[in-house]
């Protein structure tokens, strides 16, 4: 209070002080004339004055003075009064102060109770402000980083969190999406505009709030689910429809209402029309009532038109659903496909190549005939569906497969089939000798079909071919005659060196492969007869009449050649020439010599066939009368005669026996030589054979074994021939063979021929002897005790050969011989095919 009397006093100094120094100006003001009042006021004033003795000065400065000093008074009362106001006014504005940050305080723990975050933009404003817990979504020190969307959302929800946001600052609009961050995290964004604020808030879903936005996702899903099903069940062209506990229809789309006939769905559900017959709609009631699910095919009349559907129908909670799916056409297909298949089973059962079909479970489905006699399978086995590596196992138990170092990988590299999508191709060569070539199919419905080929000849005859090609590559180079061969269109395709060297052509331009009337123009300096050109063009170019054109060529050098013009089969033709200057002088000679060395080796068949028919006559007759004097009817002979008769008989007969192959061999020589042909009893003509050489056994102590197989059986020939072809290898056999050695005799049987084989343990024949055991009066002893005139051999060459058959020695030295002999089982087959 002091103070303020302090400062009313100086205030009233201050007053007067300024009253003073203004009395000039107060007095002007007083004295201003104005109206009556003002004047009025001044008298008044004069008055005081003079009842105070002040004069007019003196008063003016006193009320001045003294409005001064009620001013400052009510000034310095109403100064103290808001001094006193505002200091209140700041306690209580501080109190409320601490009150509101102790409210904006509780009110943030509790907003930020849970990891959430808070984005806000104020209106005009492009620089948002963010709050929370920043690494809820991306690293603490990079805020800025949460509003860029892409970096911690899936690409999908950060264009919609996009989207929102902006229609959020730019409309106001609010949203509330529940989204899942890249690391995992369900959260919820929801916007909304307060007060004039564009705000954001994100927060991470947990407990019941995430349950409820799982929920309510699910929720969404699964109505986006039922319209969809609901559209398409309506849209779907088959019959669908629904049934209650009751069993009662509860749904049927509009393909269900066309097919029974309704006027539509609602008609269809109260009346209940049913699609399927009493008897199928039966079954399926039993099917469902004893499992979950009914399928079958079945006809129905929908539409007024029968047609084959497909039924499916299953339980669900409360009743069942089912559809029916138009398979009339699938019916047709699959019975055409049924048709088709037993068709092509027909035609594969009919082809030569062997076929086999495994299913999926790599299971014998289908086999041809073929098939089984190509492996030699019992059909037992086959019908029985076995599987691929038991079919496999027995064939290699029979030793049918190619021989295999780890055949369990082999097996295992073959059954790659049946998941490959390629066919593949392989060649087999069977311990038997065979060569098959085998297919494998993978099947589109699964499994492999394998498709075998006996390419044994074919193989053969390629390799043949090849080997062929080269020789006759190799031979025509090397040929002395040029060889030249022109295709169906006149040019040269094919020359050899001698060709060019004999026309002096470049090789270079016959490689070019130039025309035949080209060549000739090339060949005029050396031959220029335009005759013989023509002829040599009009057979290379010519379509009918080819054949064989010869020539002769004599050129302007003095050489003569010998021209061929021979057509080809594939329309080619081949034209040689030879150079036969030096061969026609001596052709004359030589065809002269040939013909003397003919007449002399049919003049030495006709002495031998001549001498044998004139020594048998003298044969026969000492025969005869050394059989009268050997009879003792004719009277007795002392011991000395009958030894020497005996010798007289055995030479005679001896002798008889080579007149006798002599003539046969001339007979056969000479083409005359029939067979007599008629079942031939094989033991017993090894029985006949062996009989004829008992005494020489007997003589030279030698063992006999014969080897006959027990389904030998006969076969057609002549019998007298094979007899003498057994007898002249046991004699052979014999003569060959020392003391108390064994002779072996074996018969077999194959599939075509008759196989006989003689061996002994003689001394064997030399490699340089082997091909002349054959040939006529050939006789060799090699050590042994044998003598002969060396006809044996040669008779059994001819008499098996007469038969079709085929003859082979093997012999080593020191080793023994073996002489085989094959005679074709049916001769008739034989002679029908010659």
């Amino acid at each position: 209070m002091s103070g303020v009397i302090v400062a009313m006093r100086r205030t009233l100094l201050s007053c007067t002080s300024l009253a003073r120094n203004s009395l000039g100006g107060l007095a002007t003001a007083t004295l201003w004339p104005g109206s009556s009042a003002q004047a009025a006021d001044i008298s008044a004033l004069d008055s005081i004055a003079t009842a105070l003795a002040f004069n007019r000065q003196d008063i003016a400065v006193l009320a001045g003075v003294l409005a001064l000093l009620g001013f400052s008074v009510v000034s310095a009362i109403l100064l103290v009064r808001a001094r006193v106001g505002a200091a209140r006014d700041a306690v209580r504005l501080r109190s409320r102060i601490g009150d509101l940050q102790v409210e904006a305080d509780s009110y943030r723990a509790l907003l930020f109770a849970e990891p959430q975050v808070l984005i806000s933009w104020a209106a005009g404003d492009d620089r948002p402000q963010i709050s929370g817990d920043i690494s809820l979504l991306v690293h603490q020190d990079l805020p800025q980083r949460v509003l860029a969307f892409g970096t911690w959302l899936p690409p999908e929800p950060a264009l919609q969190m996009d989207h929102a946001v902006d229609a959020l600052r730019e409309t106001g609009e609010g949203f509330l999406l529940n989204l899942t961050t890249t690391n995992g995290r369900a959260i919820e964004a929801m916007g909304r505009a307060i007060g004039g604020q564009a705000i954001v808030r994100i927060r991470e879903l947990s407990g019941l709030r995430r349950e409820l936005a799982e929920t309510n996702l699910r929720y969404r899903q699964l109505t986006e689910e039922t319209e969809l099903l609901r559209g398409f069940a309506a849209a779907a062209p088959w019959p669908i429809w629904a049934r209650g506990t009751q069993g009662g229809l509860t749904y049927v789309n509009d393909a269900y209402a066309r097919a029974a006939d309704a006027a539509g769905i609602t008609d269809a559900v109260t009346r209940n029309l049913e699609l399927l017959d009493s008897a199928d709609r039966t079954d399926m009631e039993r099917a469902l009532k004893n499992g979950t699910s009914f399928s079958a095919r079945l006809p129905i009349v929908a539409s007024g038109e029968r047609r084959i559907y497909d039924v499916r129908a299953v339980n669900i909670a409360g009743g069942s659903v089912g559809i029916a799916i138009d398979a009339s056409e699938a019916h047709a297909l699959s019975s055409a496909l049924v048709r088709m298949a037993e068709a092509h089973r027909r035609t594969l059962d009919q082809l030569s190549s062997g076929v086999a079909v495994f299913n999926g479970q790599r299971r014998l489905a289908f086999y041809n005939d073929s098939y089984r006699r190509l492996w030699d399978l019992e059909p037992a086995f086959l019908d029985g569906h076995p599987d691929d590596s038991s079919v496999l196992d027995r064939l290699r138990a029979a030793r049918k497969l190619p021989e295999q170092a780890d055949f369990r990988a082999w097996k295992a590299k073959l059954h790659e089939a049946y998941r490959a999508v390629e066919t593949a191709k392989d060649t087999w060569f069977l311990p038997d000798g065979r060569a098959l070539s085998v297919v494998t199919t993978p099947n589109p419905e699964g499994g492999v079909t394998y498709l075998f080929d006996d390419v044994t000849e074919s193989l053969d005859l390629a390799r043949r071919f090849d080997g062929l090609i080269r020789v006759q590559r190799e031979t025509l180079d090397s040929l002395a005659e040029g060889v030249a061969v022109f295709g169906s269109n006149g040019r040269a395709r094919l020359f050899n060196p001698a060709f060019a060297k004999m026309w002096k052509l470049s090789a270079e331009a016959l490689r070019e492969e130039p025309h035949i009337d080209t060549v000739a123009a090339w060949s005029k300096p050396l031959f220029d007869d335009a005759r013989a050109w023509q002829i040599i063009r009009e057979a290379i170019t010519g379509i009918e009449n080819r054949i064989d054109v010869p020539l002769k060529m004599e050129r302007k050098d003095g050489s003569v050649l010998d021209c061929l013009i021979r057509p080809l089969p594939d329309g080619a033709t081949m034209v040689t020439f030879q150079d036969i200057t030096d061969t026609e002088n001596v052709e004359r000679a030589l065809r002269e010599s040939n013909e003397a060395l003919e007449a002399a080796g049919q003049m030495k068949i006709d002495f031998v066939h001549h001498v044998s028919y004139e020594l048998r006559a003298p044969l026969t007759t000492i025969i005869g009368f050394a059989h009268f004097l050997s009879d003792p009817s004719t009277g007795p002979l002392t011991p000395k005669q009958a030894e020497y008769l005996d010798y007289v008989t055995k030479s005679a007969n001896a002798l008889l026996a080579l007149t006798n192959n002599i003539l046969d061999l001339a007979t056969i020589d000479a083409g005359a030589m029939r067979l007599e042909l008629g079942p031939v009893d094989v033991p017993k003509a090894i029985a006949a054979a062996a009989e004829g050489v008992q005494d020489r056994l007997a003589t030279d102590r030698i063992h006999l074994r014969v080897n006959i197989a027990p389904n030998i059986g006969s076969f057609v020939g002549d019998e007298r021939r094979v007899v003498q072809v057994l007898y002249n290898l046991l004699a052979n056999a014999v003569g060959f063979s020392p003391q108390d050695a064994t002779v072996v005799v074996n018969a077999i049987r194959t599939d075509h021929s008759i196989i006989f084989t003689v061996t002994d343990s003689g001394p064997g024949i030399p490699p340089d002897m082997k091909d002349k055991v054959f040939d006529w009066f050939e006789s060799r002893s090699h050590g042994s005790r044998h003598r002969g005139a060396g006809l044996g051999l040669s008779l059994v060459r001819s008499f098996v050969e007469l038969h079709g058959g085929k003859v082979r020695v093997d012999s080593a030295i020191g080793k023994g011989t073996t002489v085989t002999c094959e005679f074709p089982t049916d001769q008739a087959q034989r002679h029908a095919a010659e």
